[in-house]
């Protein structure tokens, strides 16, 4: 009896090391890293700007538009004024192309700079603010 006994815990301690190793392993995979720090003067951070010089150069303002602006202006929260909207976009039209740039690259009233888009170049903002006016006038 003593015998059994003692193979059926040597078998509990077996699978209970395995459950225990497969836990592990599952946690290991949970906690693990999703990215890493790059600073400036890192390899790779170098590696990083190499491809984002590889790109074709800055996006058309459809695109700009799609990425960025329509979260707000196609629903018209936080008062934006909707794409499309001639009524809404007439006052701010007459005001001129450069205010309204202006307007998107620094901010205004409840839109933040760039419309939250740090890493876009002023050349897309503008571009995105050309194409909404073309779209809305």
């Amino acid at each position: 009896m003593k015998k059994v006994l003692a193979v059926v815990l040597l078998g509990f301690g077996i699978v209970a090391g395995a459950a225990m190793a497969n836990v592990e392993d599952e946690i290991r995979g949970r906690i693990q890293p999703v990215g890493e720090v790059c600073l400036q003067g890192d390899q790779c951070g170098e590696a990083i700007a190499a491809s984002d010089s590889a790109s074709a150069g800055p996006r058309a303002g459809n695109e700009v538009y799609d990425a960025v602006c329509m979260a707000c202006h196609s629903t018209g929260a936080a008062g934006a004024p909707k794409k499309g909207d001639a009524g809404a976009w007439a006052s701010r039209i007459d005001q001129g192309m450069d205010t309204l740039i202006k307007h998107a690259v620094n901010g205004y009233n409840a839109m933040p700079a760039k419309g939250g888009c740090a890493n876009c170049p002023d050349e897309e903002i503008k571009a995105a603010v050309e194409y909404i006016v073309g779209e809305s006038s």
